[in-house]
């Protein structure tokens, strides 16, 4: 077999059955192998963003990587972006990447590019094969070390001419790494730390967000009254229905020093102690007190979650928590303006059991956060890097890693224009997502940041900071105004405007019981 037909048995065998692709030249021979080898669900997009940024979101629902397939050193530098927050997610992607083919590359070709140099930043492992006959070896590698743990992007370079020549037997199934539990001193030490009396906080990320990990922070929380608080960045958190509920991180530094101020000691589990998004002048970037200390329950590459449980075994937490976490749903906003609030309210009220939030809303997230706790039991995928563009992609990644759920994405207008070809994919493909566009017309939170970071001009009468008429056009998207609902359709996406709460409440009501994709244009006041 040729070495593509190698490529593609290989990444069978180890259970990668989606590949997420925007092929070129280098990589015909892949294309051409798909309907040799059967097994592989190949996923078209027609931008390496949406490709990456699917592959971050199916990794983060399935645990599992999907491949992506990507053109040159030019493909790849159009999927960074979304690469680089599936590296902070801590997704594990096998990132394959073609190369010219050996004898053409000492001829610096237009589209010769140092790949290497382009995935080494978004990436934990990076090769480039070196003979055809590696091929089933090297890939295996691939899918063992995106695994990590944690899990990572692993790019692998392959020449064209090592896909279209005999390349010998496909790789086996690669052994899975498993994830270690801390040490007994470890966890005896942190349980005295829960008994001492001291002001002690968990701080959880990862997987400790799952299930799981959320239910044992609970039972601690019951028997010591330590708080548990959330990495708002982290890749997935189980949320609402009966799941226990974590105190989230904001994302202003102010508020987020705020709520951790008594804290003595912060243990964190699978997170890192954490800090601000940006720095600020005269703010302080760690979010903890000044004097807080830290103790690592489980790093990054542990489980979390069993270190969790044996620590609420270790001191005696009992096994089913005396309070229920439950919170009521909240109420249909009808009659109401429509806001970010309202638009909160109305999803909390009518998504169903098992929703997947993909959200990319910044400046009105917390608007609509706390009234999702009253929702079913969900999933919630967040803004993990903050590199724009992610809501959609990672929409199509949970829906194809999850087709039996539906999928909502919550999502600013701005950034819904860095990947606005994921609809086209999300048509083709018959993926059951609902998506929200919170239409401001404006990058709204660069108007905070404008005053934030001191960068407003003073408004001599009054003494306040406001933003110049020509500044003030960096942040604006109208004249022209986006249609968000011709552009939906353009692609194949039925879509609707709303302007009112009540329209707002008839129209997602109907596309949680309809199949998607479906796309609801949410017209927000500019004030």
């Amino acid at each position: 077999m040729n070495g593509a037909e190698c490529l593609l048995r290989t990444l069978i065998a180890n259970g990668i059955d989606v590949c997420l692709m925007n092929p070129g030249t280098s990589e015909m021979q892949f294309v051409s192998a798909l309907d040799r080898v059967p097994g592989m669900r190949g996923v078209l997009g027609l931008f390496e963003g949406v490709c990456s940024g699917a592959a971050d979101g199916y990794a983060r629902m399935s645990g599992k990587p999907a491949a992506t397939l990507l053109h040159l050193g030019p493909g790849l530098a159009n999927g960074l972006a979304n690469f680089h927050n599936a590296r902070k997610a801590l997704s594990p992607v096998v990132n394959i990447v073609g190369e010219h083919s050996t004898q053409h590359l000492g001829y610096d070709a237009p589209l010769t590019a140092d790949i290497e140099a382009f995935a080494r930043p978004v990436s934990g492992w990076v090769r480039t094969l070196h003979e055809a006959s590696a091929m089933g070896e090297l890939a295996a590698a691939a899918v063992m070390a995106s695994f990590g743990p944690p899990g990572q992007v692993a790019s692998l370079i392959i020449p064209a001419d090592f896909s279209w020549s005999e390349a010998g037997e496909p790789g086996g199934a690669a052994m899975r790494p498993g994830r270690s539990l801390p040490t007994r001193e470890t966890v005896s030490g942190i349980a005295a730390t829960l008994r001492s009396g001291e002001r002690v906080g968990l701080l959880l990320s990862g997987t400790a967000l799952h299930v799981r990990g959320l239910r044992a922070a609970h039972r601690l929380r019951e028997a010591t009254g330590v708080r548990v608080f959330a990495n708002r960045n982290a890749g997935r958190m189980a949320r609402g229905g009966d799941i226990p509920t974590a105190e989230r991180i904001p994302y202003f530094p102010e508020a987020a020093q705020s709520l951790l101020a008594n804290l003595e000691r912060l243990i964190l589990v699978e997170a890192k102690p954490p800090v601000s998004f940006f720095g600020y002048p005269g703010l302080r970037s760690s979010l903890a007190p000044a004097g807080c200390s830290f103790d690592v329950l489980a790093a990054l590459d542990q489980d979390g979650v069993g270190a969790l449980e044996w620590l609420a075994d270790e001191v005696g937490a009992p096994s089913v928590p005396t309070s229920s976490p439950h919170m009521a749903r909240p109420e249909i906003p009808h009659g109401e303006p429509l806001t970010a609030a309202a638009i909160g309210r109305t999803v909390g009220a009518l998504v169903p059991q098992g929703a997947i939030f993909s959200d990319e809303t910044v400046s009105c997230n917390e608007q609509i956060w706390p009234h999702l706790a009253g929702a079913p039991a969900h999933d919630h995928l967040p803004v993990t890097g903050g590199s724009i563009g992610q809501g959609l992609p990672v929409a199509v990644g949970a829906a194809l890693a999850c087709p039996g759920r539906k999928v909502v994405a919550l999502e600013a207008d701005g950034s819904a224009m860095y990947t606005l070809q994921s609809l086209w994919t999300m048509a083709r493909e018959k993926l059951d997502v609902t998506i929200v566009i919170l239409a401001n017309r404006r990058y709204r939170i660069l108007d905070i940041e404008m005053g934030r970071t001191g960068a407003a001009a003073v408004q001599r009468a009054a003494g306040q900071r406001v933003i110049g008429p020509r500044a003030d056009e960096m942040l604006d998207l109208t004249r022209p105004e986006p249609d968000w609902v011709k552009l939906a359709e353009g692609f194949g996406v039925q879509g609707v405007r709303t302007e009112t709460a009540d329209q707002f409440i008839r129209e997602f009501g109907a596309a949680m019981k309809e199949s998607g994709p479906r796309l609801i244009e949410a017209v927000l006041p500019r004030g």
